[in-house]
């Protein structure tokens, strides 16, 4: 027979133990600070790899992006360097030439790829989110690593994961991008190189 009372008494200090190790685990701080705009404005270019996908639709390759004030164009290429895409735009539209020599023009960034690309991307939130800075227009949460570099940034909707390669790397070299819906989004970039 096994005696109830002596069990408890033995698993009581551990199970104290447990929960004093887990409250002294913080949370990642969250912040919703306002946004310095002359940092989303400041110039850059990177280069990398992207993956997007939508149920069955899907696209991969490489990308260059020059990111110039408030304009953006980026270049879309295949595995093998083929040019896919041609994306130029700011606030006042969008607009793709296409490798077939279509020309596509729309009022924003996401009506533009969901008819260029066959999915919405964020292209408008995701010239800061690469570089870990929120848009300063749209409500945003961001957790912090102990270095104070964003691990996770929610807004519009997207949860936006970062990976750093190494414990001093500045900015994040990955991000996983997700959209929840009907048919989610799935965005996987890895970042090569930055100017």
């Amino acid at each position: 027979m096994i005696d109830r009372r002596g069990a408890w008494a033995h698993a009581a200090p551990a199970l104290c133990l447990i929960a004093a190790a887990c409250a002294s685990i913080e949370p990642p701080p969250t912040s919703s600070l306002p946004v310095d705009s002359a940092a989303l404005t400041a110039p850059f270019n990177a280069e990398g790899r992207l993956s997007a996908r939508r149920g069955n639709d899907g696209f991969s390759g490489h990308f260059e992006w020059t990111h110039d004030g408030a304009r953006d164009a980026i270049v879309l290429s295949t595995p093998l360097g083929q040019t896919v895409a041609r994306l130029d735009g700011d606030a006042t539209g969008a607009r793709a030439e296409l490798s077939d020599g279509r020309i596509e023009q729309a009022a924003d960034w996401e009506a533009l790829t969901t008819e260029a690309l066959g999915m919405a991307l964020p292209v408008r939130g995701l010239s800061g989110w690469l570089r870990g800075l929120p848009r300063s227009d749209s409500p945003h949460t961001v957790e912090r690593d102990a270095r104070a570099r964003p691990v996770l940034l929610r807004q519009d909707g997207w949860e936006i994961v970062f990976g750093y390669e190494g414990a001093d790397a500045p900015r994040a070299s990955r991000l996983t991008l997700r959209y929840a819906s009907a048919e989610p989004i799935e965005v996987r970039i890895v970042v090569d190189r930055w100017q």
